[in-house]
């Protein structure tokens, strides 16, 4: 049976991520997705210390990177931004990762927005991921890329697009369920992407509750018990080595327990 974890998105600041650590763990969560949406805040140390208490515990350390990124960018100068944006996560996610090639960090980051040629930006962001990756490589950094489905209709992010870019360039992604419910109105596409991404065996997903509107989605809100139940369905009948659920919902802890106590009755 594949092993399902389940975490939330945040933990807290410096100050607090080590006694949350231990929180999650009592509550049986063995995942957390570190947001450094609005920037990096841990230090080398700080990560350290962290990674170390998450190993402990086992604890499976993520990070989403910045929302301000865009590797679709006209401008050198903000590709240039991006990348080092995302290579800062990389950076402290290695450090995460207390040197076990088992426990690579995922580095969660938004792909783009679309300019006026489709096909131009599914080349641009293929080429600069390749290019963090091979800065990755180089740095010996123990982390793993993961684009992210998205879930506004206007930006770069669709299940073809991330799956062809995983595809080109071998990195891995982020599989947001709500985010595919917002693009694709109502529609899970649990075959499509069981499709997309069979090659990979281990997924790192994003869920919550979504509210969305005919140009995709607009905000997240608490998850269902009839909405954790249709996933995990699917989910734990999957030939994968293990899965990863970050809930994004606006109390992600309490949602991420209550999916891990539906998946135990399931």
């Amino acid at each position: 049976m594949v092993e399902i974890r389940f975490g939330p998105s945040g933990i807290g600041g410096k100050s607090e991520a080590i006694t949350n650590l231990g929180l999650y763990s009592k509550m049986g969560l063995r995942a957390c997705e570190v947001a450094f949406t609005y920037g990096v805040y841990f230090d080398k140390v700080t990560a350290e210390e962290v990674g170390k208490k998450a190993k402990d515990l086992d604890i499976k350390l993520s990070i989403h990177a910045p929302y301000y990124v865009n590797l679709n960018s006209d401008e050198k100068a903000k590709i240039e931004a991006t990348k080092k944006r995302i290579l800062d996560c990389c950076e402290i996610g290695h450090y995460f990762s207390c040197g076990d090639s088992k426990r690579k960090t995922s580095i969660v980051f938004h792909p783009g927005y679309y300019s006026e040629d489709r096909k131009k930006a599914l080349e641009n962001i293929e080429k600069r991921i390749s290019e963090l990756m091979e800065i990755v490589k180089e740095k010996k950094w123990n982390v793993i890329l993961c684009p992210e489905l998205m879930g506004k209709i206007n930006v770069f992010g669709s299940i073809d697009e991330i799956a062809e870019v995983v595809n080109r360039t071998g990195c891995s992604c982020c599989i947001d369920f709500a985010h595919v419910l917002a693009r694709y109105q109502g529609e899970d596409k649990f075959e499509e992407i069981l499709d997309a991404f069979s090659k990979l065996k281990e997924w790192h997903c994003h869920f919550s509750g979504i509210i969305y509107t005919n140009k995709g989605e607009k905000q997240h809100r608490h998850v269902e018990e009839r909405e954790w139940k249709h996933l995990l369905n699917f989910l734990k009948k999957l030939d994968k080595q293990q899965i990863i659920i970050i809930c994004e919902a606006p109390d992600p802890v309490a949602d991420s327990e209550e999916g891990l106590k539906i998946l135990e009755k399931l």
